[in-house]
């Protein structure tokens, strides 16, 4: 069965990714002729992984490993490269392109950054010292991306619920991370609008053929962060369905790992990880058995996702490892 320690045995895999270049889909939208740009040329800090918020997402990974697993990592080389990446000359590009292209990575994208962000304040707190210098070059991104959050959320008139990048929850639960007062109480006033009064969700209709979240546990981790616990539990009521049908508790089945849509379901087996061990406690006495066993299954499952070699999993399941058993 896997757990962080048994995934921090990859990371060598994930430090690979994040300097890898090519294969890229950078999704640059062209203003004119000229306005062509490479990876590194756009994005000098987060360019490997096939894309931005993958080269994100699997820095936060990188970061959680060598702060809580650091005789499970190549730990010098992971400094090594992320003192070569987090500079503040590198950030300042990146916040200048975020800044030229506002909606880019919303709302994905942008909650990676800010967990990255959030996870380096936290650890920076200990007083480590990589992680004070790694946190002061960051900062201007979670700075720039807060900001953009603040702005954006009051004209989002619905939220998202699919299972892929545009997930609001997933992306709300990722900006959690970032301490800020005024993220905070915005991102505490979205969710009670958006998911304040939901009631029996239809987890029957997961999963979707390239789900790499769950929508259900996407909204319900995210109460949980946001509500007290005696709000919790009542939400919790009402939302969850009384039996969870076979199809949403059994590991999803990847066919083709090679197929990038296809291997996102192996993101979806990771991501119920998260979303059974840290729902388990809220569950009544039926939900705590099924979500038991369920779990179980997942965990031989993710043991199948870690070790596909193919570069559409490769690029940023490590990060989603990280996510299921920190």
């Amino acid at each position: 069965m896997s757990t962080l320690r048994t995934v921090a045995e990859g990371a060598a895999t994930i430090l690979a990714a994040v300097q890898q270049e090519y294969p890229n889909a950078p999704r640059h939208i062209m203003a004119n002729d000229s306005d062509q740009v490479t990876p590194r040329g756009a994005h000098p800090a987060f360019y490997g992984c096939y894309d931005w918020h993958s080269a994100v997402e699997m820095h936060w990974a990188l970061i959680v490993l060598l702060r809580f697993q650091p005789d499970d990592v190549p730990a010098d080389e992971i400094q090594s490269v992320i003192d070569g990446h987090l500079t503040a000359e590198n950030i300042a590009a990146e916040v200048a392109y975020l800044s030229a292209h506002p909606v880019w990575e919303r709302p994905y994208g942008w909650g990676w950054g800010l967990q990255l962000a959030g996870e380096l304040e936290d650890w920076a707190a200990t007083g480590d010292p990589d992680a004070i210098r790694w946190a002061a070059a960051v900062r201007p991104l979670a700075e720039h991306l807060s900001r953009a959050l603040l702005a954006w959320l009051p004209r989002l008139s619905y939220p998202d619920r699919s299972g892929t990048h545009g997930n609001t929850a997933f992306s709300l639960s990722r900006a959690l991370a970032w301490p800020d007062a005024a993220s905070r109480q915005a991102i505490d006033k979205a969710c009670r609008q958006y998911f304040g009064d939901d009631t029996d969700f239809p987890v029957r209709y997961e999963p979707s053929g390239s789900d790499f979240l769950s929508p259900f546990f996407t909204e319900a981790l995210l109460m949980s962060e946001v509500l007290d616990a005696d709000e919790f539990g009542p939400w919790w009521s009402r939302f969850a369905p009384a039996e969870f049908p076979e199809t949403f508790l059994t590991p999803a089945v990847v066919t083709d790992p090679r197929d990038g849509q296809g291997a996102h379901l192996h993101g979806l087996n990771l991501y119920r990880i998260r979303g059974l061990r840290r729902l388990l406690p809220f569950a009544s006495s039926a939900q705590r058995r099924v979500f038991e066993v369920s779990l179980r299954a997942h965990e031989q499952a993710a043991d199948a996702a870690l070790s596909d070699d193919a570069w559409m999993a490769e690029h940023w399941l490590g990060a989603y490892a990280v996510l299921a058993f920190r």
